[in-house]
């Protein structure tokens, strides 16, 4: 099977989708839609963004005919969804497209093709790109054989655990679930890969299930965590079974049991030579991916590494590296750390 990544397809969209529309597909909850603010992020007040949520939309939501006394015809207007009154190109995300009502499909295919909103086109260099789901994933996707060959359907692979970690790093994800993960990165499998019938956490078509694990609830899932003593300890699981499955849930629990027992991060940084390490590799990943959310400065950053360096395990030493060199902000104060390049220097052979 072709496949791209989704960092792949943040470099597509804008090359070929002025002339071509990409649909995006894969299974639930993998960061299709999250494509639109990358593009934004990409290039910022060029483009107007514009998202279409297909399956709820409705004919008078994209445009509708109106009597023109005067010429005794029909005029279209067109929806201010698509901001037309603004010169600015578009970059139009229409989202869950296979899930449109097939009148929609009908009327969103000459968008696709010729970039036209009814009869009213749009901005020179404006660009249109969908997703859907697999329509192995049983969720009512499907597309009419004539539309299909009027655009590229692309096969998007599922974020596996360091691609998400990556992300994760970036976008405020509690250290608690992102060292659960690192911990079990065959939650983040998917269920087109070999072997992955027993497996508890993910999406499964096969069978009956409305909470998984997936790139979108862990996200989710780390409001329920951050806010986990005010919850108290059943309305904590029940929200995280709620979000992530009774399997994660379960497993998760021993993660947020066993950070009573950690030393405080502040202490750490005072008496990095003093402070007990933790046994548990689990306890371990925690601390370090606190350190990439809390280290701030390069004084920080060299009182850290001075725990980091009594640890027994020169590879644990290095997933704190790779963890820190993945966050932005946390590489930014890597780049400049005397402490960090001499361990770098020492431990080439890691790499």
């Amino acid at each position: 099977m072709f496949t791209a990544t989704i960092k792949e397809l943040r470099n597509l969209i804008p090359i070929i989708g002025e002339s071509l529309t990409p649909i995006i597909q894969s299974e639930p909850g993998c960061g299709k839609t999250s494509l639109l603010n990358m593009l934004k992020e990409d290039f910022g007040d060029k483009y107007d963004y514009i998202y279409v949520d297909c399956p709820v939309k409705d004919m008078q939501d994209i445009a509708m005919t109106i009597p023109n006394h005067d010429t005794k015809t029909l005029d279209t207007y067109v929806g201010s969804l698509f901001q037309l009154n603004s010169p600015k190109p578009k970059i139009i995300l229409l989202d869950e497209f296979m899930k449109a009502p097939k009148l929609l499909q009908v009327i969103f295919t000459r968008l696709m093709l010729e970039r036209c909103v009814g009869d009213t086109p749009l901005p020179q260099g404006s660009i249109v790109f969908g997703t859907s789901n697999n329509q192995s994933d049983g969720v009512g996707d499907g597309m009419l054989a004539h539309a299909g060959n009027r655009v590229c359907i692309i096969q998007m692979d599922k974020p596996n655990s360091d691609q998400w970690l990556e992300w994760a790093g970036n976008n405020g994800v509690h250290a608690l679930i992102k060292a659960w993960v690192h911990m079990f990165p065959r939650c983040l499998s998917s269920y087109l890969d070999d072997g992955q019938d027993d497996n508890p956490y993910i999406f499964n078509p096969k069978k009956p299930q409305l909470s998984f694990v997936s790139p979108r609830s862990l996200h989710k899932a780390s409001v329920i965590v951050e806010n986990r003593d005010q919850l108290g300890e059943n309305a904590t699981m029940v929200a995280l079974a709620g979000t992530l499955g009774r399997p994660c849930a379960s497993d998760m629990s021993a993660f947020l049991s066993l950070e009573k027992s950690l030393p405080l991060f502040e202490s750490i940084l005072e008496e990095p030579e003093k402070v007990a390490i933790p046994k548990e590799i689990s306890a371990q990943l925690m601390l370090m991916f606190q350190a990439t959310d809390k280290l701030k400065t390069q004084d920080d950053l060299s009182q850290f590494m001075k725990f980091v360096e009594r640890i027994p395990s020169s590879e644990m030493q290095a997933v704190f590296f790779t963890i820190l060199v993945r966050h932005k902000e946390g590489m930014k104060l890597a780049r400049g750390n005397k402490r960090i390049s001499d361990w770098t220097r020492e431990n080439y052979q890691l790499f």
